[in-house]
């Protein structure tokens, strides 16, 4: 049996038209479910809800401030487990809404009540849904994006493996989109200079993060001893 802890991005849950795209959703809750039958634990850590929350409230663009970035999420975030617990279900399998901020595990007596919660929801046969808690936390809006939050969960709870789902295929020697020779770079054992130096920044109006918080997760990855994934 293995631990996966998975993170799948803004960018990647959205679709052409700004709204949630529900084949993916449930391209993703069906794999999961396949993991779950053949023995395996799950966790999902899920950006998203201040996406689908611009598309609820109006907003046709990216909001330039942090109080509505806020509301957004704040109104996403319900809409958004919604449609994982209605999908999950389907297929027998229940959720459950875990809203973290970095601040949470720092503490000590933070940092072992979210790791019993989360071993006791896996113990139930649940899949926690991780989000940060944006409503007291603005850190994903200001500084990155959830693929740190996922590399701590997973440092959290001892995870066999990180796999962060990606609008692009991984780590390039340089930006695929703007440079035809780019080449994409199968493996990782060292975070170098050359290597930080190849990240990007996010892809999409809606990514925060890009490549560069994945080199960031990937290097605690590597400290951590679990193997990480970018795909």
């Amino acid at each position: 049996m293995s631990l996966i802890v998975f993170k799948v991005g803004s960018s990647t849950l959205m679709g052409s038209d700004n709204e949630l795209d529900l084949a993916f959703v449930r391209s993703l809750c069906s794999q999961m479910g396949e993991l779950r039958r053949a023995g395996n634990q799950v966790v999902l850590v899920s950006s998203g809800a201040a996406a689908v929350g611009r598309s609820l409230l109006g907003f046709t663009e990216r909001p330039g401030d942090i109080p509505t970035l806020q509301a957004c999420a704040a109104a996403g975030q319900t809409k958004l487990i919604e449609r994982y617990a209605e999908v999950l279900a389907e297929d027998g399998i229940k959720c459950a809404q875990v809203l973290l901020t970095r601040g949470d595990v720092v503490d000590r007596t933070g940092y072992l009540n979210a790791r019993n919660t989360f071993e006791r929801l896996l113990d139930l046969g649940v899949i926690p849904i991780v989000n940060e808690n944006d409503t007291v936390s603005v850190r994903e809006f200001s500084f990155g994006d959830n693929d740190m939050l996922g590399a701590i969960v997973a440092s959290l709870i001892d995870a066999d493996l990180y796999v962060i789902l990606s609008d692009i295929d991984g780590l390039y020697t340089a930006n695929p989109d703007t440079h035809l020779n780019a080449k994409l770079i199968d493996r990782v054992e060292r975070v170098s200079s050359k290597i930080v130096a190849m990240a990007g920044g996010a892809g999409s109006s809606y990514g925060t993060g890009g490549m560069a918080t994945k080199i960031r997760a990937g290097r605690a990855m590597i400290a951590a001893g679990i193997p990480m994934v970018i795909c």
